[in-house]
């Protein structure tokens, strides 16, 4: 609940879940185990590690690496949400996000949080991290409306406040993450439900105004200039793999090389990241780092697939590829797996069905 409110508290939470994790390990005498998309993912920290031993400035880019603890919730969850706790979950995570879409249309409206350099952003510190965020809740939300034999009433009234609440924060990659998620939970049910995602769209950008209209159509100008930038950071981006193809230039060095690689064709003198997940991770931590990156999301692809084929009712393996598929749409525009309020909802959604499917395997915890 608190990743979608404040990351301090949080960060907090996460810390006694975890010791509360070891005890039950010690105490238990118990095996830790993980699923088995979490041994890619824990490769890439072990090669963020060492990207990070050997960029120009170890000790800023090892500062940098203590995100890397948030992989944790994998194993965590894996534990202790088992016996029925993950559709119990999903409904907090799904109440919390409608709660903040709400505040944020309350921003909009009547504080004035309405033009581009001040949008709604929620309790978070960041427009892009509240939109992100959002669109993981959009996801177990339709997730819950397609999937579940019962109880659909809840996450039918909330939609409209999630989605109007998405669309006033102006963040064409959220709206894209939206999409792409909406999309395949719809392909999976039943693909001619496909033909309502764009009369939705449109009725969702027609409420929110002209401004948001023109925000949308912003995303077909090729003259845009955050576009143009962003294709420029691709360039740049392939340089610095050019130059660095093993261990990248160093978590959190982007910014500080940036501009001896910043091409004519950019828009802004610096940025702090690429504004997309797989340059960022090869130009940051090197090409090796991505492979294991790419290997993280295929497993975890596969091993929900699998799940959703068996697992009755489907909402959540339904709910963890609708995270995917938003992620990965949305992290083609922004490095949103290097958010950690966005890295630890996603993780929490995406473990949900394996821990759901090792209860069923091993009997109520």
């Amino acid at each position: 609940a608190f990743s979608q409110l404040s990351i301090a508290v949080a960060q907090s939470l996460l810390f006694i879940a975890v010791t509360c994790w070891l005890a039950t390990i010690v105490t238990r005498r118990e095996r830790i185990e993980v699923p088995a998309f979490f041994y890619p993912l824990a490769a890439y920290a072990g090669w963020t590690l060492l990207s990070a031993v050997m960029s120009d400035d170890p000790r800023a880019s090892l500062a940098d690496c203590k995100q890397l603890v948030l992989f944790l919730i994998v194993p965590v969850a894996y534990r202790l949400l088992q016996a029925g706790r993950g559709a119990t979950l999903l409904t907090v995570v799904m109440s919390v996000g409608a709660a903040t879409a709400a505040y944020g249309i309350f921003q909009y409206g009547l504080l004035h949080y309405d033009e581009l350099s001040r949008r709604p952003q929620g309790t978070l510190g960041h427009y892009m991290t509240y939109s992100g965020m959002l669109m993981l809740v959009i996801g177990v939300a339709l997730a819950r409306l397609l999937f579940e034999g019962r109880e659909r009433t809840w996450p039918a009234l909330v939609m409209p406040a999630l989605m109007l609440g998405v669309a006033l924060t102006s963040t064409r990659m959220a709206w894209v993450g939206v999409c792409a998620a909406a999309a395949l939970l719809l392909l999976i049910k039943d693909f001619r439900l496909l033909a309502v995602l764009p009369i939705v769209g449109a009725i969702t950008i027609a409420a929110a105004g002209p401004s948001i209209t023109h925000r949308f159509m912003s995303m077909f100008d090729t003259k845009d200039p955050t576009r143009r930038d962003r294709v420029a950071m691709l360039i740049e981006g392939q340089h610095m793999v050019r130059d660095h193809p093993f261990f990248g230039v160093g978590p959190n060095r982007v910014q500080a090389v940036y501009g001896r690689y910043r091409v004519p064709e950019a828009v802004e003198q610096v940025n702090p990241h690429l504004h997309n997940v797989p340059m960022q991770i090869a130009a940051e931590r090197g090409l090796p780092a991505l492979v294991l990156w790419l290997a993280f999301v295929g497993v975890l692809t596969h091993g929900l697939w699998r799940h959703l084929r068996r697992m009755r009712p489907r909402t959540l393996p339904a709910a963890a590829l609708a995270a995917v598929a938003g992620m990965l749409a949305a992290g083609l525009f922004e490095y949103n797996f290097g958010d950690s309020e966005f890295l630890m909802l996603f993780l929490l959604l995406v473990t949900l069905p394996f821990a759901a499917a090792r209860a069923d395997a091993d009997g109520p915890a």
